[in-house]
């Protein structure tokens, strides 16, 4: 199910949308993963993107030697509609002293130059690290609204972005948050 069509901006000829939905069944050029520095797998987004990958991703994301806190790395999407998958590893909350933010603006960022370098025209992005990580949702839809739309402003080649919010909770949250925003 996906909630939120209508829900989006446009800038220029780009878009940023904001729905509910699945995640892995997302048909754009790339979806996000929020993974965990191993890139093996886990729970929450990691693991129903590598179930519905199927077992070539974590043989391709075994090659890749793990992933350091706020970077990025690109994989094929195998059995996903998605043709890649940009792997980003947020940070966990430890109360907001611990360059958390700076991290996970990092997130965001990396992930867009990959996709950039990649001709990825389309992608879509979970809410990083506000799972069994524990950022506060409202903290992290602010800094990933405002990075999608930075970026955005500076990079024309990104033509959708689409934040899928799991549960209608978090939707609700960026949807106050972008309108906060105004992006």
């Amino acid at each position: 199910m996906v909630r939120g069509w209508g829900a989006g901006h446009t800038v220029g000829m780009q878009h940023l949308e904001v729905v509910q939905g699945d995640i892995t069944l997302q048909a754009l050029d790339a979806v996000v993963n929020a993974a965990n520095t191993s890139l093996l797998g886990g729970g929450g987004v990691d693991g129903a993107i590598h179930r519905a990958a199927g077992p070539e991703l974590l043989a391709a994301t075994r090659k890749l030697g793990g992933c350091a806190t706020g970077e990025a790395k690109l994989t094929p999407g195998f059995k996903l509609p998605a043709r890649y998958v940009i792997h980003t590893v947020g940070p966990i909350w430890r109360g907001g002293n611990h360059n958390e933010a700076s991290l996970l603006k990092s997130c965001y960022r990396r992930a867009l130059e990959l996709a950039s370098q990649h001709d990825i025209h389309t992608l879509a992005f979970p809410s990083i690290s506000t799972g069994v990580y524990g950022y506060p949702i409202e903290q992290a839809s602010r800094i990933a609204l405002k990075e999608i739309s930075h970026y955005q402003k500076t990079h024309d080649e990104i033509k959708l972005v689409r934040v899928v919010c799991f549960s209608q909770t978090d939707l609700r949250t960026y949807q106050r948050t972008r309108k906060t925003l105004n992006v």
